[in-house]
Order: C-alpha cells, then sequence, then structure tokens
C-alpha cells in the first residue's frame, strides 16, 4: 500500500460548557435524565417562540477559538441548515455556514519518534445539537423510535481540520491535543461517554506524491479516539482494495461497528447546497467586540504544551513525568500544589507519588481529582518526609494507602504506623556491624571488588531494622565497615 497516500480531516463537534442551551434557558445537564425533562417551547420548536443567544456560550466558543490561535471574525452569521429528521423538532438547524466565527487556528501534534507538525484548522463555528432517537429502552427493542430532545439546542462548535492529516496515529494525537486545549481554557469538558466531544473522520486514499484530492468516504459513529484510529486504517485498506480490483471509490457516509471492526455504508453523501442555508432571520449577526475579546485573551490559562516545557525547565522533570502531569488541568494544578508543598529537591518523589499512588487510586476507584481524599498539600509533605530520610521510598508508599483510607495527614499516619525511617548514625552503625559480622564471606567479596555482595548486608541490616534503617545510610556505613 506505499504507492498510496492516505488523506485524513476531521469534524469534531464539542459540546461548550455552559449551563444552559444556545438559545434558551433550559439546562444542559440532560445526559442520563429522565428523556424530554429538558425542553421547552425554544427548543422543541413550538409556534411563536424565538431563540435568544447564551453570551456565556459565545464566550466559551471565542476562549476555544484563541487557544487554538484562530482569527476571530469581526462578524459572523447564523444560518438554517435545512433538513427532515425527527430529532430536529424545527427542521432546521442553527449553525453559521459561510461566516464563521473563527478561521485560521492550528493545533500542534507530536506522534511518537516523529517530529512535531502543525494541522491547520479551516474553521470553527457555534451550532446547535439536535435530540436523540431511541430505538430501544434497556434490553427491549422498540418497532419504531422514540425521540428524547433534551440534547436539542446544547451548544456545540464544530472544529473542521484541513485535510493534513497522513496516518490514523496522527488522528489520534490531533484529537488527543484538542481535547486537551479545549478542556485547559474551561470551554468544554470533552467526556465523550456522555457525547461531550464527538468526531467524523473524511478518509479518502491518492497515489503517493499526488496533489489531487481522491473520492472521500465520510465515517460516523466514533465514540472514542482508538475508535477513530481503527476506523481510518480499516477505510484505508477498503479503499487501496477496492482501487486496485480495478473499482472506484463513492463519495458516501459510512458507519464504522466496533463490533465487527469495519465500516458500512450508510448513506450517499448530500453537498452543501442540498441543506439550502439562509441567514436566520430571528438572530442578529453576532459582532466579536475588541474589548470583549481582548478580555478573553489576558484571562487564558497556561496551556499544557507551555506547561509541560516549564515543568521539564524549571523543575527538571522528564518529558514522559511533564506529559502525564499535565494529561489534565486538575492533574496538573493538583501537582504544582504539591510540588509548592515539598522541598524543590524533592519534586521527583512528588511526580512520582501522584503519576502512580495518586493515578492508580483515581483509575481503580473511578475518583475525580476534586473528590480525592488526599490534597496536594498532603503528598508534599510526604515528598518531604523522604527527601529528608525520615520515611523511605517504600515506606512512603504505604503511608501514601493509609492517607487514601483515612484522609489523615503524613505526620498522622506516620505516628500510626509506628513511626519512620531510623536515621540515628549510631544505631545504623551498629546493625551494620552485627551483620558483617553475621556475614563474613559477603563482607570479604565486597572488599574484593564484587559490589553485588552488598545486597546481602544490607538485607541483613534491614532485617535487624525491621525495614527502618535508611538505605542510604546503610550503604554508605557498609562501605566504610568493609574497607576499614
Amino acid at each position: 500500500m506505499k504507492q498510496y497516500e492516505l488523506v485524513v480531516g476531521l469534524e469534531v463537534h464539542v459540546q461548550l460548557a455552559s449551563r444552559t442551551k444556545l438559545f434558551c434557558a433550559c439546562p444542559t445537564d440532560g445526559f442520563g435524565a429522565e428523556p424530554n425533562s429538558r425542553i421547552c417551547p425554544v427548543c422543541t420548536a413550538q409556534p411563536g417562540s424565538l431563540p435568544v443567544l447564551n453570551r456565556r456560550a459565545v464566550e466559551l466558543a471565542y476562549r476555544a477559538a484563541l487557544a487554538l490561535g484562530g482569527d476571530l471574525a469581526g462578524t459572523s452569521v447564523f444560518a438554517r441548515k435545512n433538513y427532515f429528521y425527527p430529532d430536529l423538532p424545527k427542521a432546521y438547524q442553527i449553525s453559521q455556514y459561510d461566516q464563521p466565527f473563527c478561521t485560521g487556528a492550528r493545533l500542534e501534534i507530536r506522534v511518537k519518534d516523529a517530529a512535531p507538525r502543525t494541522i491547520g484548522i479551516t474553521r470553527i463555528h457555534l451550532e446547535e445539537d439536535a435530540g436523540k432517537l431511541l430505538h430501544e429502552v434497556g434490553a427491549i427493542k422498540l418497532d419504531g423510535s422514540l425521540v428524547d430532545f433534551n440534547r436539542a439546542g446544547v451548544p456545540l462548535i464544530e472544529i473542521v481540520s484541513e485535510p493534513q492529516i497522513r496516518a490514523s496515529d496522527e488522528a489520534y494525537a490531533y484529537l488527543t491535543a484538542l481535547k486537551e486545549v479545549v478542556s485547559a481554557v474551561g470551554a468544554s469538558r470533552c467526556d465523550m461517554e456522555k457525547g461531550e466531544m464527538r468526531c467524523d473522520a473524511n478518509v479518502s486514499v491518492r497515489p503517493a506524491g499526488s496533489d489531487k484530492f481522491g473520492t472521500r468516504a465520510e465515517i460516523k459513529n466514533l465514540n472514542s479516539f482508538k475508535n477513530v484510529k481503527d476506523a481510518i486504517d480499516y477505510e484505508f485498506r477498503r479503499q487501496v482494495q477496492l482501487l486496485e480490483s480495478g473499482g472506484r471509490v463513492v463519495q458516501e457516509t459510512r458507519l464504522w461497528s466496533a463490533e465487527t471492526a469495519e465500516t458500512r455504508s450508510m448513506r450517499s453523501k448530500e453537498e452543501a447546497h442540498d441543506y439550502r442555508y439562509f441567514p436566520d432571520p430571528d438572530l442578529v449577526p453576532l459582532t466579536a467586540d475588541a474589548a470583549f475579546v481582548a478580555s478573553l485573551k489576558s484571562s487564558l490559562p497556561e496551556l499544557p504544551s507551555a506547561r509541560r516545557a516549564r515543568f521539564s525547565a524549571e523543575l527538571g522533570l522528564s518529558a514522559y513525568d511533564a506529559e502525564v502531569l499535565t494529561g489534565s488541568l486538575a492533574l496538573a494544578d493538583y501537582f504544582e500544589k504539591a510540588a509548592a508543598a515539598a522541598p524543590k529537591g524533592a519534586v521527583k518523589t512528588v511526580a512520582n507519588l501522584i503519576g502512580t499512588e495518586f493515578l492508580g487510586k483515581l483509575n481503580s476507584e473511578g475518583v475525580e481529582i476534586d473528590e480525592a481524599p488526599v490534597k496536594a498539600e498532603g503528598v508534599g509533605g510526604l515528598a518531604a518526609m523522604v527527601a529528608d530520610g525520615t520515611v523511605s521510598s517504600k515506606l512512603a508508599k504505604d503511608m501514601f494507602a493509609k492517607m487514601w483510607e483515612t484522609g489523615a495527614d503524613p505526620k498522622t499516619v506516620l505516628a500510626q504506623v509506628g513511626g519512620g525511617q531510623i536515621s540515628d548514625d549510631k544505631q545504623v552503625r551498629d546493625w551494620v556491624r552485627q551483620a558483617v559480622a553475621a556475614n563474613p564471606k559477603a563482607a570479604e567479596d565486597l572488599k574484593g571488588g564484587k559490589q553485588a555482595a552488598i545486597g546481602a548486608l544490607v538485607g541483613a541490616v534491614m532485617k535487624l531494622s525491621k525495614g527502618k534503617a535508611n538505605p542510604g545510610l546503610v550503604n554508605k556505613l557498609i562501605k566504610e565497615a568493609v574497607q576499614s
């Protein structure tokens, strides 16, 4: 397949984190709620109802666009996208067409073992969501379909990439980076399980070296980043095999099935003019006030890429640790608070405790960071104890588990587990003397240059001290003892 090149463009719908819908006061917390319990005359298109634009949704949309380096249009226009479908109560969707609020954005992506690439973003526009068709209730399949309008009118931004993605790994990296930026500025929670981030992939192939695009297929029903990657790989193989067998690719919409790991035809692809777009007469053009935009720019937080660079440059973290600790805005904030509560030399210990013990507990127990019983300052305090030799790294892990279980601070837990690491020179020296006397061969081997022999002596000391002797001090005193 090397003689063919993959071309991918992604259309990503992101639900904005406003409390109310785009054109009415209905709440946006309809996921999992009683069907049709978050509706009103506006979002169900009752006669005489009129839309009123949600200022907060616009603010969140602008924040996302600015964080992605986009150019905000001085004026953008809402349009009616006309089509009939049961989940669309007005028989049109309010969206933006030829005058979106943002163009010219971009996103840097990183794929392992490859140089960073910048993917262009053609446009970002505001639009309302449609409702949801229910084809089954629980395990019972329905003869027809029911409609839940809780989602109708929920505010979205659609982010349309340039067709510059050339591998499924790049698509995965693009979505990861996009989620990272949009969630970091508070524009969306991007929870795919709740439908807050949805992606369609436009996939085509062309002869390697060609500058002409092939016929594309739009793939829908992609509800995870992994599904996006797998669907692109499958569609690339399908289109190449079709061309090599003398067939041709037709423009169509296809559905991805995670169960069968393949795409299947859904319908022929409609062209834009089929939607009969025209400016919505009930909504005035949206104006990007200069003072408002300037205030938004000044309020943007440090973006994840910049934070990673700072963690590495200022705190000395490895690229891997910096990547893990900026996985979300909440996690990065938690780490910074913990690091501030620890000595500068203990930052690596803080990173290790958060990257292993803390994240492990979050994942295993399904807890959000703000619900965690161990506060950031507690992690910093525990790391400080490791740094000054009060506790060993092993004991710190046991103490963290106790802190998680009880919510107690490190000093309280240390008292509960019977004290910490013993660093008293006289006491440790006495244990070392006993260990050397009980293991003369190991002592002689170590003196003769066999460094592996120190393990037996360290083990003997730790047994005598019931695991509480400071390992660093033990190693130092053993070497002194065998050389004397």
